[in-house]
This record gives C-alpha cells, sequence and structure tokens, in this order.
C-alpha cells in the first residue's frame, strides 16, 4: 500500500456546471431544452407539452422527495430568480419529527426559507398527470454556494472532481422491491404485519407471473419510460411479490436522477392500482434482501474509451481500474453509513444471501462487494453490490465514486481478488454489522470529510446518530414476543 497523501476537498466550479448542462439530452418524457436566457424556450415547452401546474423538488438525506405543485407564473418566476423553500426539510427524520441535534437548521435558526434553483434540464412530464411538469431543485447559500447538506449537490461536486482528473463517470443502478396488496391505511391497521404479496411463492425471472400481472408491469415500465428513466430490464426476482428493474446505465448526473426518480414512481404508479412498493433493505428475516446494486465504470471525457479496460492486462482490467477498485475496498468500512443508511440496512447483511458481508471483490463472483464483469471495452465494468434498496441514490453514487478517485490518486492496489465464496474469506475484512458502529467509523473518518466536505459529513453523522437513539428507545415486536409473557 503507498503512502496515502491527503485528497482534495472537492469543488464546484462554474466551468463543471456549464459542462454538465451542455452534456444533459433530452430524455423520452421530454426534458426541457435551454437557451441563453431559458426563459423564452422553456415557456414555450410548458405551452406546446399543454403545462398547467408544475411540481418541483429535492431530494433530503433520507432519500425522500420534497416538493410541493406551484402554477405556471410561480414557476416562470422561480426558473428565473429561483424560490423559497422552508429548510426544515434538512431538519427532520423521514417521519416528519424534528431533529435535536442539526446545525443547519433548527429552532436555533427559527427554520427560514432556504434558496432553491431550478433546473430546467430535468424537466419531465408526468405520465399519470399529463398537464403536469416536473422539476428538480438545487437548494444554494445566500452567498450563491451550493449547500452543502444536499446530496444531489454532493454527487454533483464529486461528478465535477471526476471530470477535473479527466474522467467521465458512467453509471446504472438497479433496484430490487417487493410489490404489496396494501395501502397506507391497511398498512396501518395491520401494524405492518402479515402484509400481503402481490404473487405468493418463491418465483424468480417467472415468465408467467409477469404476464399474470401484466397490466402492473406494463404500467410500471411505461410509466418509467415516460418520465425518462429507461428501463432496460424487469423481471420478478426470488421472493413473494418481488421484482427488479435495471435503469440503462447513463452519464453520472443523470444516471443518478433516473435512479432517485425510480422509487417514487414505482410507488406511486403501484399507488395508482391500490398497491404497496417496498424499497427496505431486508423486509423479512427468512427471505433475501432487496438490493440496489450499482455499475459503474470511467470513460474519457468525449465518452468514447472505457478507461476501465486495457487490452493484454489480467482480465482486460486497466491500471486505473484496479485503484478504482483498490480505493473503493480501502475506505468501505468507514464509508458504510452512507451506503447503508438505515437500522433495516444492516439486517440485510447476512451470510449465504447474496448480500457482502466483507469488503471484497471478484471477478464475476456475487458472494463480494465489488463484482468485476466483462472483459471487452464496451462491458467492462463494476457492480458495486455494497448498495441495497434503501440506498438514497445521489450519495450512494457519489460516495463510491469518491472512494474510487481516492484509490486512483493514491495508486491503491486492491488485494487478490477472491475466486471462492466470499463469506467464508476468513481474512476479508468484516463491513459494520449495524449502524451505530457504522457512524462512528464514519464520523472518525478524516477521509471521509475530506472527499465529501466537512459541511455533509457532519449533517449526515448527526442525522443517523438520531436515527440509532430512535432506534434505542423502541420497543420491538420482537422483544414483546420473546419477553413480554415468560420473562
Amino acid at each position: 500500500m503507498p503512502t496515502r497523501s491527503k485528497a482534495k476537498v472537492l469543488t464546484h466550479p462554474a466551468m463543471a456546471r456549464r459542462a454538465r448542462a451542455k452534456e444533459r439530452e433530452t430524455t423520452r418524457g421530454g426534458a426541457s431544452p435551454r437557451d441563453s436566457d431559458g426563459s423564452d424556450t422553456l415557456r414555450r415547452w410548458l405551452d406546446e407539452k399543454g403545462v398547467k401546474k408544475v411540481k418541483v423538488a429535492a431530494m433530503d438525506v433520507d432519500g425522500v422527495w420534497r416538493g410541493k405543485y406551484i402554477s405556471l407564473d410561480k414557476f416562470l418566476s422561480a426558473a428565473k430568480g429561483g424560490l423559497g423553500f422552508c429548510d426544515v426539510v434538512f431538519g427532520w427524520d423521514l417521519g416528519d419529527e424534528l431533529l435535536d441535534n442539526t446545525k443547519v437548521t433548527g429552532w436555533h435558526t427559527g427554520y427560514p426559507d432556504a434558496h432553491a434553483k431550478v433546473d430546467t434540464s430535468t424537466g419531465r412530464i408526468i405520465p399519470w398527470e399529463p398537464d403536469t411538469a416536473a422539476f428538480i431543485l438545487d437548494f444554494v447559500n445566500p452567498d450563491g454556494t451550493p449547500y452543502e447538506a444536499s446530496p444531489r449537490q454532493l454527487l454533483q461536486k464529486v461528478g465535477a472532481r471526476a471530470r477535473e482528473l479527466g474522467y467521465l463517470p458512467r453509471f446504472g443502478a438497479e433496484y430490487e422491491f417487493f410489490i404489496f396488496k396494501e395501502q397506507p391505511h391497511s398498512l396501518k391497521e395491520k401494524g405492518f404485519q402479515e402484509l400481503t404479496p402481490l404473487t405468493p411463492g418463491m418465483f424468480g425471472y417467472s415468465w408467467l407471473r409477469t404476464s399474470l400481472n401484466a397490466p402492473l408491469v406494463h404500467a410500471l415500465i411505461d410509466g418509467c419510460n415516460g418520465m425518462g428513466l429507461n428501463i432496460e430490464g424487469f423481471h420478478t426476482e426470488t421472493g413473494p411479490g418481488v421484482f427488479e428493474a435495471a435503469i440503462r446505465y447513463d452519464d453520472l448526473e443523470k444516471a443518478a436522477d433516473k435512479a432517485a426518480l425510480f422509487k417514487t414512481v414505482v410507488k406511486e404508479i403501484c399507488a395508482r392500482h391500490g398497491l404497496t412498493a417496498c424499497f427496505m433493505a431486508k423486509v423479512n428475516a427468512k427471505l433475501p434482501g432487496c438490493s440496489g446494486h450499482v455499475h459503474q465504470s470511467l470513460w474519457d471525457l468525449k465518452g468514447e474509451h472505457n478507461l476501465f479496460h486495457e487490452e493484454g492486462e489480467p482480465h482486460g482490467m486497466s491500471r486505473l481500474m484496479r485503484h478504482y477498485i483498490g480505493g473503493q475496498l480501502e475506505l468501505m468500512p468507514e464509508l458504510t453509513a452512507l451506503y447503508w443508511p438505515t437500522i433495516n440496512s444492516y439486517k440485510r447483511s447476512v451470510e449465504n444471501t447474496w448480500a457482502p458481508t466483507t469488503a471484497t471483490w471478484g471477478l464475476e463472483n456475487r458472494t463480494t462487494a465489488i463484482r468485476v464483469i466483462g472483459e471487452n471495452a464496451k462491458a467492462m465494468r463494476i457492480e458495486y453490490r455494497q448498495l441495497a434498496a434503501d440506498m438514497n441514490a445521489y450519495i450512494g453514487m457519489a460516495v463510491s465514486l469518491a472512494a474510487g478517485l481516492w484509490g486512483i490518486e493514491n495508486e491503491v492496489e486492491p488485494p487478490a481478488p477472491c475466486n471462492a465464496n466470499a463469506y467464508a474469506q476468513a481474512q476479508a475484512r468484516p463491513l459494520p454489522r449495524n449502524l451505530k458502529e457504522a457512524v462512528a467509523l464514519l464520523k472518525n473518518s478524516e477521509r471521509a470529510r475530506e472527499l465529501l466536505g466537512e459541511g455533509f459529513v457532519d449533517h449526515f453523522v448527526r442525522t443517523r446518530e438520531w436515527e440509532v437513539r430512535q432506534y434505542e428507545r423502541a420497543v420491538t415486536n420482537w422483544e414483546l414476543e420473546r419477553y413480554l409473557e415468560l420473562i
């Protein structure tokens, strides 16, 4: 292992923003075009699409979209100068309970409005609300700098850093998720127990089950594609009512937007069919967990050459690819809280259940945390398998990329690949077993703060410490069933 030099704190230069804007393409969902001013082109696009109202939203740290409908006039004004959006979205948890330990906002600041800018390149028509357009917001500080607590802006900073180094990151997410024949009221009434899955039994890759549920399956595929998410694969997975969807790879920022939007799109479509989609990492102790694997590769800035591939090297892996993997493995334990952000995340990391338990990599090995796929320039990539369906896509993609770039800059060689069962490798470095342990590692990680920024890491740690405290105070069904009568 070479001497570790301190990595640079990631920056977000205006040049990188302009470059990303030029790279963005029109999505199938009708992403809005922009000219030098933007207002006339945007107005024409809204008129052509018959838009009567607009939905704007930003993603919080928990991976929940927070947004609202606004009128056309309000939106056009916001597209020029931004709008105010209550910063409480960074001061409460996913259940809207106010955090008691945050610095970025709280009772000490009075929960003011933060300034939000509309990313007009993200415009989409919502297929099931055809007179409504959707746009993504970015928060900015009063001085115009990015709002450090924002996951999307963390991703933008890491993407800009990759381009400064001469790399174009291309990512693609795939999700596994349960679908239940339940609605919000029935979930509450049942106490989230004994839920009815869409279909019974274990039936992965079932031609039959997808046909039996064809109206829903087609609604999901067509709805996602109508939002410009580009689904390239959809099938049943092992488990009752479990499906998997693969989103076509794209340049980093577009791939992250698609992955982040995917979960809420699936939830909305399922709700319209009287169903509930669930992206928890582990719903049932007796069943496999739900993954959120992310495929990753680095290309030259023109997008013509896959820099992970090199002819004549073992397995076609370039030196750059080895170092990228080396950095990810080296930092994996201390960054785990960012990849596995919930109490439930760690229930998925169990031996012999398709989820990693150690910081390992291998060639076409699904027991490891990183799986290398392909041996030619077109297909060469890694599948980052530590990530689960409960990930915040912006954070998961940004952090794994930052770790890989750190490995390249520091020329970190990975250990030998695991060619057998990674669960049986006693010498492999274990991953944290619970959120409390993972948060402690992250809190003490100087490298995380150097790579991701002090402000983001500090805020994220505070939100996860809150999450741990809420769990430690809870009395679970397991405790009641085990102790109530007999202890």
